[in-house]
């Protein structure tokens, strides 16, 4: 079984910046789509960010500049780098897993494995 765990979260000031930490319990990683998730208040989970076993990563457009994704497949981590953050980035950041050798997925419905979560909350 894939186990999730998230890291990094945290209280920030508007324009501030976090980094997320996500280790990931698996005998394999390097073949899986991993990702970034996230739920704020009332709304629905979207997709943050994906990365694929080659490297090739991808943004929500609205995030596009601000948040950068990174993975580690040797020491089963992956990362993201959230800058210049606002009130709106207030939410629930999951990790996420795909099955092995399946293409990132487009919606946060695409991923297997999910992680429990980790709070950001930026204040203005």
């Amino acid at each position: 079984q894939l186990r999730l765990v998230e890291s990094g979260g945290g209280s920030v000031q508007a324009g501030g910046s976090l980094k997320l930490s996500c280790s990931v319990s698996t005998s394999i990683t390097h073949d899986r789509c991993l990702g970034w998730l996230r739920q704020g208040p009332d709304n629905e989970r979207e997709r943050v960010a994906t990365i694929s076993p080659t490297g090739m990563s991808s943004y929500a457009d609205s995030l596009k500049g601000r948040f950068t994704v990174a993975r580690d497949d040797a020491r089963k981590t992956l990362y993201l780098q959230m800058s210049d953050l606002n009130p709106e980035d207030t939410a629930m950041y999951y990790c996420a897993a795909t099955e092995s050798f399946t293409a990132c997925p487009l919606t946060p419905s695409g991923f297997t494995y999910v992680g429990q979560g980790t709070q950001v909350t930026v204040s203005s």
